[in-house]
């Protein structure tokens, strides 16, 4: 496993090839590297290999992200794709009290807001006329919410704007729409997708292990169920996304037990659209200062989950996003070299990373990713939600046949 790297060692792995660092790396680490690049399949990987490249440090870390970035041109080519979005946090009211959350309030507390559905639609509306094609609703769970709440605002925002895509709701709301209204989980997802829910976000995941959980969230829905509301949304033909919150009081074998979960109900199901590693932002939250967490992740830890996903959902997930807000410019970068094909949305506004201490901003426009990307080397496409309208943005590059097959991944 070797030596913990510095961090300047770290910034600079992109310069280094294969070839250079492969007979540098132990020999289990490199022969299951090795592996995957052959079979572009993180599924030939054992548990014991996917543990070993989970902990590696020093020339084995390097040969990790070197590896994630081969794969990556292997399978999803030279483009970095991103989509235009707004997210609208409908309320922070919010009974469920997650230590890692600084976004919530109570319903006494003096900054707290519940937009109306007008107000919603509105905003739906001023994406749209800016350019997005979708909108990631999510919000606080007040106590007393309308039983059919979430279905009105669905019903708010495609009126307004029919053809915005409409991400919304995590499983924790899901599970608490089921509750409020009394329905079965597959009844309430088919409601919600008859009345305009197009993707759900595969947020509410966290850490999968109850006992992490009890630390976190002990009001948050279960392993289980966060399972439950996943297979069955994907099995009614809505898709979602996958994420995983590390940097907190998780270890890279609770990393591993995510990832391999994902991979298999991606079999089962084929509904995940992306995997998205989103590093814990510590600041501002009761998780840290109660001593219970680290001081988020390092830039090791950072690098490290968007090459390890890439090579163990290698043939499975093939879209690794960055989630920007949480890092800022140069290591969303950075993340781009170690495996990841995907910058997330513009989002125009967010209110949860923010108010936990982010300070990456609350909006990326079009031409600033086009930037970022140019600056990696890389090529920048717009896409929609489920990566099956890809448009090319860049004039500077022409698409081999090969690229433009792999544009169209879904």
């Amino acid at each position: 496993m070797g030596r913990p790297l510095a961090q300047s060692e770290l910034q600079n792995f992109p310069s280094i090839e294969w070839t250079e660092i492969a007979p540098r790396l132990t020999s289990a680490v490199r022969n299951a590297l090795e592996t995957v690049l052959t079979t572009q399949d993180g599924g030939s990987l054992s548990s014991h290999e996917c543990s070993l490249l989970a902990s590696s440090e020093g020339n084995d870390l390097i040969g990790l992200l070197v590896a994630a970035n081969e794969l990556r041109a292997e399978l999803v080519g030279n483009l970095v794709t991103y989509v235009v979005n707004r997210n609208i946090n409908f309320t922070n009211i919010c009974f469920v009290g997650c230590k890692f959350c600084a976004f919530s309030r109570g319903p006494r507390e003096h900054d707290t807001y519940f937009l109306s559905l007008d107000q919603v639609a509105r905003k739906a509306e001023e994406a749209w006329a800016l350019g997005a094609t979708e909108v990631c609703i999510q919000g606080g769970l007040p106590h007393d919410l309308p039983p059919f709440y979430y279905r009105d605002i669905l019903r708010a925002v495609k009126h307004a704007v029919p053809r915005m895509h409409c991400h919304a709701f995590s499983p924790m709301e899901i599970v608490y729409g089921v509750e409020l209204t009394g329905m079965p989980v597959a009844d309430y997802l088919s409601m919600l997708r008859d009345n305009g829910l197009d993707t759900l976000p595969g947020t509410a995941a966290e850490i999968l292990d109850d006992e992490v959980r009890a630390v976190l969230s002990r009001n948050k829905l279960s392993t289980e169920q966060w399972k439950e509301v996943i297979t069955t949304a994907h099995e009614l033909g809505i898709r979602s996304t996958s994420t995983l919150m590390y940097g907190h009081v998780e270890t890279t074998e609770h990393w591993v037990n995510q990832i391999l979960l994902f991979r298999d109900i991606q079999k089962q199901t084929g509904g995940f659209t992306e995997f998205v590693p989103l590093g814990f932002v510590h600041q501002n939250t009761l998780l840290f200062h109660q001593g219970l967490a680290r001081s988020g992740p390092s830039l090791a830890e950072h690098l490290k989950i968007h090459a390890l996903a890439r090579i163990l959902l290698a043939g499975s997930i093939n879209n690794i996003q960055v989630s920007w807000v949480k890092l800022n410019r140069n290591l969303s970068q950075l993340c781009l070299q170690a495996g990841a094909n995907d910058y997330g949305g513009t989002l125009m506004e967010v209110n949860i990373s923010r108010e936990a201490g982010a300070t990456a901003g609350q909006y990326t426009s079009p031409e600033e990713f086009q930037s970022l990307i140019l600056e990696a080397g890389r090529i920048p496409a717009e896409r929609n939600t489920i990566y099956s309208r890809i448009r090319i943005k860049s004039p500077l590059e022409e698409l081999s046949s090969e690229q433009a097959c792999a544009a169209e991944f879904a």
